[in-house]
């Protein structure tokens, strides 16, 4: 059960007074707003004073709406936070100086520079090392690299990285 429900809910399809009789706050928003209900919500989070966000449900369905929200997560103000995308299938976030990535042998961790070329790039634990290199926007270079362990770094010295971190689908059970 959520503890906040955050929104102009206009899309929402479950009980929202089942879910606030059970303790949920909903903080809802008038439908016409300059705010994206995500953004909204990630303000309410920065507010409380958390420093790791995991997002669910921002990246597909809409191209729009998943560019706004990967656009959003590069404001100053996220800067010092850990802001996850993850719909269970991909990871995403963005890289300012470094990160570790937790996943299994084979998985793709694709690094996409965000607006401007990313300078001093190194990977670790991936096929396809980057070795202090430069990645540009315009260029591929850094899409698919396998991951050879349970565990991949990336580094970057300026600029600003787009990470995927793409995990294989898991059979139903």
């Amino acid at each position: 059960r959520p503890s906040v429900i955050i929104g102009d809910l206009d899309s929402a399809t479950f009980d929202l007074e089942g879910l606030a009789r059970a303790g949920t706050r909903i903080i809802r928003h008038p439908k016409d707003k300059n705010q994206t209900d995500l953004e909204l919500a990630l303000e309410h989070a920065v507010e409380l004073g958390h420093r790791e966000i995991l997002i669910l449900g921002a990246l597909g369905g809409r191209l729009d709406q998943t560019l706004g929200n990967l656009s959003l997560l590069t404001g100053a103000q996220y800067a010092s936070l850990d802001i996850r995308l993850d719909d269970g299938q991909e990871e995403v976030f963005f890289l300012r100086n470094q990160a570790v990535i937790p996943g299994e042998p084979g998985d793709l961790v694709s690094l996409i520079p965000w607006g401007e070329a990313a300078g001093g790039v190194q990977t670790e634990g991936l096929r396809w090392q980057l070795k202090g290199e430069t990645l540009h926007p315009d260029r591929t270079r850094g899409i698919s690299k396998e991951m050879t362990g349970s565990t991949a770094g990336v580094k970057v010295e300026s600029g600003l990285l787009l990470v995927i971190h793409r995990r294989p689908l898991k059979p139903a059970v």
